[in-house]
């Protein structure tokens, strides 16, 4: 027999294995694809976590303050002496360590529930805010 039907079997394989080399190649494609951006990825967090060292949990001192004490305290930290709200920016405030400065914003009996409620992070933050205002 010749003509059209003499190396149908002959094609037939050639024709499954190409199809069978190329599911191959496209399977490989994904996991490479997928390899890329996983390194992607890992190099981010690899760049914020560790790469930045000013990288802080806590948030910015100048929105908690605003947040949480530029209502009674005032945009300026000027206080109201009226209402027996210290000032502070006052020279007292300013003689005042850190670390007093961040008891008193965490302790204090008279500050609202959200102050009262502020991590050692935040507070040393507000206090950071703090001596930006006092300059």
């Amino acid at each position: 027999m010749g003509g059209y039907f003499r190396n149908t079997g002959t094609t037939a394989r050639r024709s499954a294995n190409f199809i069978a080399l190329q599911n191959y190649t496209r399977r490989k494609y994904e996991i490479m694809k997928t390899t890329k951006l996983v390194v992607l990825v890992m190099t981010l967090a690899v760049a914020l976590f560790i790469l930045i060292p000013s990288l802080s949990w806590a948030e910015d001192g100048a929105a908690l303050y605003k947040a949480k004490c530029a209502m009674c305290h005032g945009a300026d930290g000027a206080g109201k002496p009226a209402a027996k709200i210290p000032s502070l920016v006052s020279p007292e405030a300013k003689a005042k360590s850190d670390a007093d400065l961040t008891k008193a914003v965490a302790e204090t009996a008279k500050h609202p529930a959200p102050v009262k409620g502020l991590g050692a992070d935040d507070a040393k933050a507000i206090v950071t805010f703090l001596r930006t205002l006092q300059k």
